[in-house]
């Protein structure tokens, strides 16, 4: 007959200790693999010796699958499988060290008993994570503060702007918060990959590589009903605007609230971010990554091409672009599919651009792998290649009759300022040295060859495409655009075109110019101004030419991505058309917050918020939304009067902290007027 129902302690808080998960907010073990946690129970039947344990997860457990293991008593672990060792026993309990291998299937498993011939007893759940702390582990990460960046820390900065601007928002990562694992665990079982097969997918779960691939494809709602649904229109009714969201963790809670419907809306930061909280979460290193000026290559040929008509509009033609700047994610990890160079950082995007396998996935690519040019090694390889190294092509499109004509070819426009947050500190990191060799040098060159050659493309251009259209002159002159005065929502935008006469004789030429509104993917919205001149250019003489466009020509037509793309294309009289152009992103004016004493843990402290309305009318629909991991519980969200004209605000809210250490609390503030206007406070809170 079976015994009563052993009771069992799990030592909650000593293996969290020892297994870095105490951050947790759970009454369920949580441990990482490849590293033992101790358990007591009563009510077992002695001796102890005869004790069998089965640890089983997913829903059809076997041994074939990795997914059930069986072992019993002994002296010591073993390094191959499960092991379990007593520590200590009395006449009523037995303490018992319980370890799992390195590459053991990670997630939610049940633990039961058996002793002698009598059924197995329950003893309870615990959840298995990835272990970064651990040699064997395929995520084995050495160094202890990157360690603790990239897996246990919430908070995170991503970058964003443009390449001549780069400005940069606080993201709550929150992967410790409430039921963010939970969640975490359901989406692996509604991805396609389990639907499809449960049995198969469950044991792949080892494996970073696969699951990294998975999740890419499930944060984007294509395919699968994921998490965020991508919306890229500028118009964000029955949804919240892309740039409102702070942190993951509202994301995430809505997600499953809704019984699992994708969140309205995501771009590229919203998908990058909640794929590095997921990550995180299981144990997997991850950051988030910012190119500028990053290229969408959707036909694969390595380029990109651009299209404008004659008034020097930027045309909506061929599925091509190029993004001010674009985020992804880097894991790290082992590659023992492709070799021991390969290892480290890997490339994995959660953005849907292109499919690969048939679902919108993207990784995980090597990047040493990209920055070598094996552009052929799993997964994904040339588009991530693009996205860094595309050469840009800029052509003139004749409606009426179809003749494109190119205007000129740049190969060191693409992949610039590549951007990642430093560990341990609040400031950006340039890795474009990790991506590719300098930009110019003949290494790079070679490298770019190297990778079309490698996906049979012929060594200058695109085989298909009339070559006398493709020959490139050279320009009679040159022009910019340069910013004079400062670039703030509210205020006017002054610009100077600069265009110098290259040539010793004189020239005449035609100017057209236009300024649009974008989104930051450069996608055009509202025409917000245009002019034209004419003028004539002594030789090898520079001119420089005032524009001014006035805050309230903008104020209307400006989207929430804050940036303006001026165009300004030259015809020179019988000589080639030069295309001058700037993308220009807007910042915001300030928010300033002060933390009023000192923040300790369970005591009430007091913040306060200030802003003050830079422009000539009122500004009202004030919202101050705020949230922050282990300062508030979700968001606090604070109604504001409206402002008139110059008017200062200030608002004060109380906070309870519930963890000592460094924490960021995080700040958004909209209304009629201004989008979005982000900032961010580290405090630090004291026991």
């Amino acid at each position: 007959i079976a015994a009563t129902q052993p009771s069992t302690d799990w030592h909650l808080k000593e293996n969290a200790r020892e297994h870095h998960t105490s951050k947790f907010s759970s009454e369920e073990l949580i441990v990482r693999r490849g590293q033992a946690f101790t358990i007591t129970f009563n009510g077992a039947e002695r001796p102890e010796q005869n004790l069998i344990f089965i640890a089983e997860t997913g829903p059809k457990p076997s041994k074939a699958t990795k997914t059930l293991a069986t072992f019993d008593i002994s002296s010591a672990a073993s390094k191959e499988g499960w092991g379990a060792v007593v520590q200590s026993s009395s006449a009523s309990s037995v303490s018992i060290s319980i370890s799992s291998p390195h590459n053991a299937v990670i997630g939610r498993y049940r633990l039961s008993v058996q002793s002698g011939s009598s059924s197995p007893q329950s003893l309870g759940t615990f959840v298995l994570l990835f272990n970064p702390w651990a040699s064997g582990d395929d995520v084995f990460m050495p160094n202890a503060a990157e360690c603790e960046e990239y897996v246990l820390e919430e908070f995170g900065i991503i970058f964003a702007g443009n390449k001549n601007h780069i400005s940069s928002f606080g993201w709550n990562f929150g992967q410790f918060q409430g039921d963010i694992l939970n969640i975490c665990l359901a989406i692996m079982d509604r991805s396609l990959y389990y639907r499809q097969d449960p049995i198969t997918d469950v044991s792949h779960r080892h494996d970073p590589r696969y699951l990294g691939r998975v999740l890419s494809a499930m944060v984007n709602a294509n395919d699968d009903q994921g998490v965020v649904l991508g919306n890229w229109s500028g118009k964000y009714e029955g949804g919240k605007n892309p740039t409102s969201w702070t942190g993951s963790g509202e994301i995430l809670q809505s997600w499953k609230k809704s019984g699992f419907k994708p969140v309205k809306y995501g771009q590229c930061w919203v998908f990058a971010a909640v794929l590095t909280t997921v990550l995180r979460c299981l144990g997997i290193p991850t950051r988030t990554i910012t190119n500028f000026s990053s290229a969408h290559d959707a036909d694969g040929n390595l380029r990109v091409d651009e299209f404008y008509d004659a008034e020097g509009n930027h045309l909506e033609k061929g599925a091509d672009s190029v993004w001010n700047f674009h985020v992804w994610n880097e894991s790290w990890f082992t590659r023992s599919d492709l070799g021991p160079s390969y290892s480290g950082w890997q490339v994995l995007d959660a953005t849907p651009q292109e499919e690969s396998g048939g679902i919108y996935q993207c990784g995980p690519a090597s990047r040493h792998a990209i920055k070598e040019g094996e552009v052929e090694l799993d997964y994904d390889g040339p588009f991530v290649f693009a996205e860094v190294n595309a050469d840009c092509m800029y052509w003139n499109y004749d409606s009426a009759t179809g003749k494109k004509t190119l205007i000129f070819s740049k190969s060191t426009e693409i992949g610039a300022s590549i951007s990642t947050k430093a560990v341990g500190r609040d400031a950006r990191v340039d890795v474009t040295r990790d991506y590719k060799y300098e930009e110019g040098s003949a290494k790079e060159r070679e490298i770019f060859k190297k990778a079309r050659k490698k996906l049979g493309l012929e060594d200058k251009f695109d085989p298909t495409a009339p070559k006398q259209e493709e020959v490139e002159q050279k320009p009679d002159i040159s022009g910019k655009f340069k910013v004079a005065g400062s670039l703030e929502v509210g205020k006017d935008l002054n610009l100077l075109l600069v265009l110098e006469n290259l040539q010793s004789d004189a020239k005449t030429v035609n100017v057209n110019m236009t300024a649009w509104s974008t989104l930051y993917t450069r996608r055009r919205v509202n025409q917000i101004w245009k002019d034209s001149l004419s003028v004539t250019l002594a030789p090898k003489e520079e001119k420089q030419f005032p524009i001014k466009i006035k805050y309230p020509e903008y104020q209307q037509q400006l989207t929430t991505d804050k940036t303006i793309q001026v165009t300004a294309l030259c015809h020179v009289k019988d000589g080639i058309q030069v295309l001058v152009k700037r993308n220009i992103t807007l910042d915001n004016p300030a928010i300033d917050i002060q933390v009023l004493g000192e923040a300790k843990v369970n005591k009430e402290v007091v913040v306060e918020v200030a802003f003050t309305n830079p422009i000539n009318e009122e500004v009202k629909d004030c919202v101050l939304q705020v949230e922050g991991s282990d300062l508030l519980q979700g968001i606090l969200e604070l109604r504001i009067p409206p402002l008139k004209a110059s008017e200062k605000s200030s608002t004060k809210f109380k906070l309870i902290p519930s963890e000592a250490g460094p924490k960021h609390l995080l700040v958004n503030f909209f209304c009629d007027k201004f989008a979005d206007i982000k900032t961010f406070k580290m405090v630090n809170v004291i026991n």
